[in-house]
């Protein structure tokens, strides 16, 4: 097994934990192991070949791969794939994207999802390493929540042909709620990559959750439109799940006000994707917080003296999806 010695020490994401990852968890609870969920061609753009790996920095309390990011507590962590060596999932990755069936959905490269990948990054510049021995021009897409150093910023840039970008949300005060972790680091990132490398931004993509997000949407369009207003972005419609299982979906006025919201703050190529009108409660952030056993007032996991028993890692939702 790949021994990394950055996992020793890891200051990969922006909490900066600085532990030794083979001995003990930090905040995205990882081992020094990386793990691979499941391994899969995925047709949603780009069409490719995908790593979900196991783990993540945030703690959402929408999150769409639950089974996924609260590995290893999460009561629905099914089995998964394990541990690969780079040059394992290099070569299985590369024979798929030569498949038949790759080439039925126009699959033309490499995808690390979660999770969040940024906690395995050595691991992943290793497999890309790898894989362009073995076909030299091969595309590569890093799927990330942003929350992660400057350096991290830097080296994923390096190797991707194109980066899907989450911003959960803009104002500080929402993003601790949804998410356990503050958001001065991902605005940043999002400024560093739409200056430097906004060549390889497939799409800046924001969950919008009604009720929510009604007054998040402006700031976040002038912050982006400010730096660069042709820069893709993709808002998407929430989708009641996890903690937030029974709360109401996004309605199509809310998406599409969204939308004209944004162009009328200078987006030039803004559009919304996903299911609208789905039934739910009305949402109270305070009192799913609350229900979901979460200790603190103002979410910041990595200051949380739960961190390494998280209730929100354990919660159970009454379905998976």
């Amino acid at each position: 097994m790949t021994h990394y010695k950055e996992f020793e020490n890891c200051n990969l994401c922006e909490w900066k934990c600085g532990i030794n990852r083979y001995e003990e968890a930090g905040v995205c609870r990882a081992s020094g192991v990386p793990t691979v969920a499941s391994s899969t061609l995925h047709p949603a753009p780009p069409s490719s070949y995908d790593a979900f790996l196991a783990g993540c920095n945030f703690r959402c309390l929408f999150c769409q791969n639950f089974s996924i990011s609260t590995y290893p507590e999460g009561k629905y962590c099914r089995e998964f794939e394990g541990y690969y060596e780079p040059y394992e999932w290099a070569r299985k990755a590369v024979d798929e994207l030569n498949s038949e069936q790759a080439e039925w959905i126009s699959a033309d490269r490499l995808f690390f999802t979660g999770g969040e990948p940024t906690i395995f990054l050595p691991w992943i510049e290793d497999v890309i390493k790898e894989a362009k021995k073995i076909k030299k021009d091969i595309k590569v897409n890093f799927d990330t929540n942003g929350f992660m150093t400057l350096d991290s910023l830097k080296r994923t840039i390096k190797i991707s042909t194109s980066i899907t970008f989450d911003i959960k949300a803009f104002s500080d005060e929402v993003f601790r709620q949804l998410t356990g972790a503050y958001v001065t680091p991902v605005l940043r990132n999002a400024e560093y990559l739409m200056k430097n490398a906004e060549e390889k931004i497939w799409e800046i993509r924001v969950m919008i959750i009604p009720e929510i997000h009604n007054n998040e949407i402006q700031p976040l369009a002038d912050f982006i439109a400010s730096i660069e207003p042709y820069v893709p972005v993709n808002f998407l419609a929430f989708r009641p799940n996890f903690i937030m299982e029974e709360c109401m979906g996004a309605n199509l006025k809310f998406m599409e006000e969204s939308v004209k919201t944004a162009k009328n703050a200078g987006l030039k190529n803004v559009k919304w994707s996903g299911v609208t009108g789905i039934k739910g409660k009305n949402i109270d952030l305070k009192k799913i917080l609350k229900d979901s056993g979460c200790i603190q007032s103002i979410r910041k996991c990595g200051e949380c003296e739960n961190k390494n028993d998280c209730n929100i890692k354990k919660y159970e939702p009454s379905r998976i999806t």
